[in-house]
């Protein structure tokens, strides 16, 4: 374990936070599947796509990608009556969570800036090559042929995000920055489960406090709003009525620095939450908020959530101090956590 600033961390790297919580490198990529030709009207077998994708990336690649079974999930769209021939079957993600290969075949350099940018460089170039060999390839199930189109997920691009809002605060406002900022300060993060950010023992709901403590990995925060997300996954879900209410939570951090806006960005930008002895990985959506915090302030939370926006308000230092006598104190700097080698 070492301590290093933020902006060390390769995308390779795990990062370890507060209350037991580590953030994974993984890549992920969202597909869709479409007939090959208009005269394809066979049904869509998901498991044998499955097979077919899997088989694929481990033997058609220069260096290849094992995926286990449950990283590749496939979603069937219900057949309807006004549906074209030449519309999708279905939709997926794929998620390539063992990037060690990557790590192995860089060379040392003088300077460990020099090495990490190096690195970076490297799984920019293999994310794009596996783009392009996945985007437009058919696969042969029995005879029927069916195309995919790959995008990189617009949460896991931090690239284009950082491109996005240049384009916004030079040009979306006649060449004046909003509220006198030069650049946003300001990430949203959705798909957060509700428990990994709850007081143990206390409550299943989400705390203020614990996620304020897990968020100040990245820098001072000067606004935090947490409310349920029910919402969370149903885009697009045909089985959206299953999900369960209060599962997931929507967390927003308004760091007071631009610059630690920019760490945590790049770090949540590809990668999963995990808990330790959990073996579940939480794989929300993380984006850069155009209007900061304002828009939050304007409409608060219901339910718990309400109560949650009372405590940021007011009521979120006397809470703090009330629990120094438990559980310590939390120190007013950003504290840079452990890199797992």
């Amino acid at each position: 374990m070492t301590v290093k600033p933020l902006e060390l961390l390769p995308p390779t790297e795990t990062l370890e936070m507060e209350s037991d919580l580590k953030l994974v490198p993984r890549l992920r990529l969202n597909f869709t599947v479409y007939p090959s030709s208009p005269s394809v009207s066979k049904s869509l077998d998901e498991w044998k796509l499955k097979r077919a994708l899997i088989d694929f990336l481990k033997t058609s690649l220069s260096v290849p990608v094992i995926v286990p079974e449950e990283d590749l999930v496939i979603k069937r769209i219900k057949e309807v009556k006004t549906r074209k021939r030449e519309d999708p079957l279905a939709r997926g993600t794929l998620f390539v969570r063992d990037l060690g290969f990557l790590k192995s075949a860089y060379k040392r350099y003088e300077e460990e800036e020099e090495e990490i940018t190096a690195l970076e460089k490297k799984f920019l170039d293999w994310r794009r090559f596996l783009v392009e060999k996945l985007d437009g390839i058919e696969l042969n199930l029995e005879g029927f042929k069916f195309k995919l189109t790959v995008v990189i997920p617009e949460s896991d691009n931090f690239e284009a995000m950082k491109t996005a809002w240049g384009d916004f605060y030079a040009f979306g406002n006649r060449g004046y920055s909003r509220s006198g900022n030069q650049g946003p300060d300001t990430i949203t993060l959705r798909g957060a489960p509700s428990r990994w950010f709850a007081e143990p023992r206390v409550s299943s709901k989400p705390s203020m406090l614990v996620t304020h403590t897990i968020f100040s990995t990245f820098g001072k925060i000067r606004n935090l709003n947490i409310a349920v997300d029910d919402a969370f996954g149903k885009d697009g879900n045909e089985d959206a009525e299953d999900i369960i209410s209060g599962l997931h939570c929507k967390i927003t951090v308004q760091f007071e620095k631009h610059r630690d806006f920019y760490n945590a960005l790049k770090v949540l930008s590809g990668r999963s939450l995990q808990k330790q002895g959990s073996r579940l990985w939480a794989d929300y959506e993380v984006t850069w908020d155009k209007d900061g915090f304002t828009q939050h302030s304007r409409n608060p939370p219901q339910g718990d959530g309400s109560r949650m926006q009372e405590m940021a308000a007011g009521q979120f230092k006397n809470e703090a101090l009330r629990r120094q006598r438990y559980s310590g104190s939390i120190p007013d700097d950003s504290r840079r956590k452990r890199f797992k080698e």
